[in-house]
């Protein structure tokens, strides 16, 4: 089955780190890290959301505009914009990136975080409203002919687009969550799941329940997996692990530094992805043949936060250790952003790609891909 890799199209130079130097966007920077992925073996790149952050989409477009093949994946909240606009929004990107855009849906894990832009939903009702958006979404997407909705969160009547995406029948639909409420969302709607990275044996447990979800929802296909890393390599194994280490000491030094209220909270994180992280960092710092958790336990299980931490090889093969479980997209992002996407792409890509090749020419024909049942 074929492979693909993720990376973080971050619009300034800024990380748990490095502090940022200017504008939180800086077009500059922006260009020069989309090129360097693209010039690196990468197949796409993640534009994120944050409530106070540059808004994604016209930061993808511009970046649509400026590569010739960097496939684009653009973080979208529900409840940030009608799901109609949003449809023509991202078919628009569609089209001016000519078919390489994906759409990453975002429930909302932590309460504060939504109320800032005035979403004031539970939890739960966040996850029925996602659902709800990603059925319009895709509706306004490819019906030709108008159409109305009525339910619990949106209402319209009579809306037809002019506005149609490039991929048929629509752009891929991102989710991801760890609550038997996310596998019943994106297991019912996603193309792609995106889980963060745990130990081999849990991971093998989400995506277990990420394809019930997908039967219980009467689906004959299940969402493709992806898993996110925090890649940590050096030539040597003792040199990657001083790195590891040293990376620590300003991943500390980075927040110490920084006001309280922007602070991750370590304790008590709302969403089961952080408190999953926590969990596993909990049990051990190492597990597998890799996954380092300490960066994890210092940020609050705060997003992407667990390290891979090794030479190219040992990274490489840490990855392949999770492609052989069913995971097709693997998502990886430095601490120092740029020089890291370079590394990464030119050390370990290569040797995952060259293994996977090598698995899918043994794999007899008739063995199904493990993406399927």
């Amino acid at each position: 089955m074929p492979v693909e890799f993720l990376g973080i199209a971050a619009t300034n130079e800024g990380s748990e780190v490095t502090p940022r130097s200017g504008a939180s966007f800086d077009k500059e920077y922006t260009l020069a890290l989309a090129r360097a992925h693209e010039e690196h073996g990468w197949d796409r790149v993640l534009f994120a959301y944050g409530s106070g952050s540059p808004d994604p989409s016209p930061a993808a477009a511009y970046i649509a505009a400026r590569t010739e093949t960097l496939q684009i994946l653009v973080a979208h909240r529900p409840n940030v914009s009608y799901p109609t606009f949003a449809a023509k929004t991202f078919a628009t990107l569609d089209r001016i990136s000519d078919g390489r855009l994906a759409v990453h849906f975002i429930t909302g894990g932590n309460d504060h975080e939504q109320q800032r832009e005035g979403d004031f939903l539970t939890k739960d009702e966040r996850y029925a409203r996602t659902r709800e958006a990603i059925r319009i979404i895709k509706k306004a997407w490819t019906s030709h002919e108008p159409f109305g909705h009525e339910g619990t969160h949106y209402r319209f009547n009579d809306f037809v687009s002019d506005t149609f995406p490039v991929q048929q029948p629509h752009p891929r639909v991102s989710f991801g969550g760890s609550s038997s409420a996310a596998y019943a969302a994106g297991g019912a709607e996603a193309d792609i799941y995106c889980l963060w990275g745990e130990p081999l044996a849990r991971t093998a447990e989400q995506i277990a329940a990420v394809k019930a979800a997908a039967k219980a929802a009467g689906r004959t296909d299940v969402p493709r997996i992806q898993v996110a890393f925090r890649p940590i390599i050096a030539p040597t194994e003792e040199l990657a692990w001083e790195k590891a280490h040293r990376t620590l000491a300003r991943i500390k030094a980075r927040k110490a530094g920084a006001p309280q209220s922007r602070r991750h909270p370590l304790n008590s994180p709302e969403n089961a992805g952080s408190q999953r992280l926590l969990a596993v960092a909990a049990e051990s710092e190492r597990h597998d043949r890799a996954l380092w958790t300490p960066t994890a336990a210092e940020t609050g299980g705060a997003g992407n936060s667990t390290a891979l931490v090794g030479t190219p090889e040992t990274v490489a093969q840490a990855l392949l250790d999770y492609y052989d479980l069913g995971v097709e997209i693997l998502s990886a992002r430095g601490y120092d952003l740029l020089d890291d996407a370079i590394d990464f792409g030119r050390h370990v890509i290569p040797i995952v790609r060259e293994e996977v090749a090598k698995r899918d020419a043994a794999r007899p024909a008739h063995i199904f891909s493990p993406s399927g049942d």
